[in-house]
């Protein structure tokens, strides 16, 4: 591989490559017209990027980056889907990737593969492959640790070497900032053609959203990489008023896509950003599982989750925002309840299977026969094939006990290790990037709690890198010491 790259940058003159790729298009065209099969027509883009990502695949990773935004979901024959064009992309960049890594085996810092971050990390994606082999439906679980290795691969130990240098930071942030930014102006501007009503949100979020959640979870995350961006340019005026501009825009993104869950991920950012400066962080974690522990075992002694139980003929959908938020607190919004629906049933579930889960991926092929009438709502019938939405018990459903043990470990001990990195850090452009990767996992963390999105493109992405930043500073800041 090494060999023929050097072929390639050394025996090849631009002219001939102008030459090449202008044959493969024409060639293309032709043969597309001829057999009538028009995706030949994408076959000078798929060789363009193969010589991209042979000759420097940090750049087909920065493209990758930039695509995030816009990628749109791709429904293909067999009943099969991907997002495209980033898990093709990611697969590539995985396979390329890691020739690149076991070329440079020898000279990489072995300090990113042993730090507490990336054990976990790795521990992580060992249990995923543990109840792969153990579980009861196993292609599905195959599929799901498959998807699970690029997103992992790509976006945390790729990103440990991509993402290193400010110079590398400031263009991961103004390329996700650009599309992204485009996308969210975009789906105002078709959103104000229904007067940003609640009840057709839905209508203007394709092709580049699934669903309002996801939409208001992919803009809130960057937001504070946006702040850190604002931070990074106060002695350059033009650039911070337009990233004050562009922050405005963003926070009414947020506002117009009616999630409550973003609401209350960015509250609880602008609260941990304060805790974290203050170095309180670690306590209050602790106590926050201790809580939520304490909390679970108060409705499970005597089912008094029961009383939870909504009234069906009352628990409908809303068209306004204001009794939306009003039907939440009175547990009479549907989408509240059929998420408490799906949670008891994935509780019974989980203490039939304690110890490996049904499998990475299966909760949607096992929980209906767990689930209580008591509980039911009129979507109960889940004909999309929608998961749990929450992935901290999904992860207990389907990894088991150990597995929801192993992430919470990641996703707290992440956080801990963060601030201490935080405090720790003298530069002042690499303590603001700590910050902003510890909130924006801040942020996906909360949305976790009713929604399970790290599988998704728009945000699983940004959980990795954000914990490939913090290990990267971390082991920068221990080589500034050492030298």
């Amino acid at each position: 591989m090494t060999n023929f790259i050097r072929n390639i940058r050394a025996g090849t003159t631009p002219e001939v490559l102008l030459m090449a790729f202008l044959g493969t298009t024409v060639l293309s065209i032709w043969l597309g017209i001829a057999l009538e099969s028009y995706m030949l027509w994408a076959t000078p883009l798929a060789v363009l990027l193969v010589f991209i990502a042979i000759v420097d695949f940090r750049k087909l990773f920065f493209l990758l980056l930039f695509l995030i935004p816009l990628s749109t979901e791709l429904y293909l024959p067999g009943g099969f889907a991907t997002d495209f064009p980033t898990e093709p992309l990611m697969v590539g960049l995985l396979l390329i990737g890691g020739a690149w890594v076991l070329q440079r085996a020898s000279r990489l810092q072995t300090d990113y593969i042993r730090h507490p971050i990336s054990i976990l990390v790795l521990l992580h994606l060992a249990w995923i492959l543990m109840t792969t082999l153990g579980s009861d439906l196993w292609m599905v679980s195959l599929k799901f640790l498959l998807a699970k290795l690029w997103y992992v691969g790509v976006f945390y130990f790729l990103a440990l070497h991509l993402l290193r240098r400010e110079a590398d930071m400031r263009l991961f942030f103004w390329l996700v900032f650009s599309s992204l930014l485009l996308t969210v102006v975009l789906t105002l501007f078709r959103h104000s053609a229904y007067n940003f009503s609640f009840q057709d949100v839905f209508r203007v979020l394709h092709p580049y959203q699934r669903n309002h959640v996801n939409y208001a979870a992919s803009i809130s995350l960057f937001i504070p990489f946006v702040w850190l961006g604002i931070r990074r340019y106060a002695k350059k005026k033009y650039l911070r008023n337009l990233l004050w501009l562009a922050l405005m825009i963003l926070l009414l993104g947020v506002y117009l896509s009616y999630t409550r869950a973003a609401y209350i991920a960015l509250l609880i950012a602008v609260g941990s950003y304060f805790l974290i400066r203050m170095g309180w962080l670690r306590y209050l974690i602790p106590a926050a599982l201790l809580v939520a522990v304490l909390a679970l075992g108060y409705l499970m002694r005597a089912n008094r989750f029961m009383e939870l139980a909504p009234n069906y003929d009352r628990t409908i959908s809303h068209t306004d925002f204001d009794n939306l938020l009003e039907a939440t607190y009175k547990l009479e919004d549907i989408s509240t309840m059929e998420r408490v629906y799906r949670w008891v049933a994935g509780g019974y579930l989980a203490l039939d299977h304690p110890w490996m889960g049904v499998g990475p991926g299966n909760f949607v092929n096992f929980y209906r026969s767990y689930t209580l009438d008591a509980f039911r709502t009129y979507v109960s019938n889940n004909k999309e094939d929608s998961g749990i939405h929450s992935y901290y018990l999904m992860t207990l459903v389907e990894q088991g006990l150990p597995g929801l043990l192993i992430f919470l470990l990641l996703a707290a001990g992440s956080l801990i290790w963060g601030e201490q990195v935080y405090h720790q850090t003298r530069d002042p452009e690499r303590k603001l990037r700590v910050m902003a990767a510890l909130l924006c996992l801040i942020i996906i963390d909360s949305f976790l709690i009713i929604n399970d999105l790290i599988e998704t493109d728009k945000v699983g992405p940004f959980f990795f890198m954000s914990l490939a930043v913090i290990v990267a500073v971390d082991v920068a800041n221990r080589v500034s010491l050492d030298s």
